[in-house]
């Protein structure tokens, strides 16, 4: 790895890579790392068996990687959240 990251920002690295759609971009973005350098990070730093699942969700996933995503990326917002105004929640 490039820098030495202390543990808060290798626990969000993990969270990050774990999510499955927050791409290698963003992390790469946020925290200076490429795939690569990721996934050897979480090799070194998460349980084998783990790692052996997350690396079998992961591959070729089209939502970890920013030019294969089909889809529009932005804030998912659920129809049920209520919206919030004038530091108030609104009704429905």
């Amino acid at each position: 790895m490039k820098q030495h990251l202390n543990s808060r920002q290798l626990d969000r690295i993990i969270e990050m890579a774990w999510e499955d759609r927050t791409t290698f971009d963003a992390i790469e973005f946020q925290f200076g790392l490429k795939e690569q350098e990721v996934i050897e990070l979480m090799r070194t730093h998460i349980k084998r068996s783990s790692f052996k699942l997350w690396r079998k969700r992961v591959s070729g996933r089209k939502t970890k990687h920013q030019k294969k995503r089909a889809f529009i990326p932005g804030r998912f917002k659920c129809s049920r959240q209520r919206s919030i105004s004038n530091n108030k929640i609104s009704k429905r």
